[in-house]
């Protein structure tokens, strides 16, 4: 039987190799993917603490919501990104130094 250690192992493996994604900083692409572990463990630990919850449900509620904000998130960070390529002509963190015009 899987129990709620089990959830949260596995929430903190992912927080971690997000974490580690973030710290890495290889490009930016990276960067957005270390946010979207993280973020995908705190919806996991939302829905195993929500699961024994029987009367009301609200880890699934606030994990629904966690992924419609991931969601646009996301879209805002790609954006934000392929703006960048298009002026720097690279997503090197490292390498952007000025965001003037």
């Amino acid at each position: 039987m899987i129990t709620l250690t089990h959830f949260l192992v596995v929430s903190a493996c992912l927080f971690c190799i997000g974490l580690y994604a973030i710290l890495a900083k290889r490009n930016a692409i990276m960067i957005l993917v270390g946010i979207e572990f993280i973020i995908n463990a705190s919806i996991l630990n939302l829905v195993a603490f929500g699961r024994y919850d029987k009367l009301n449900y609200g880890g699934q509620v606030f994990a629904l919501f966690a992924i419609v904000l991931a969601a646009a998130a996301v879209a805002v960070g790609l954006a934000i990104i392929l703006n960048v390529y298009r002026k720097y002509k690279t997503i090197n963190p490292e390498k952007i130094t000025d965001l003037r015009d």
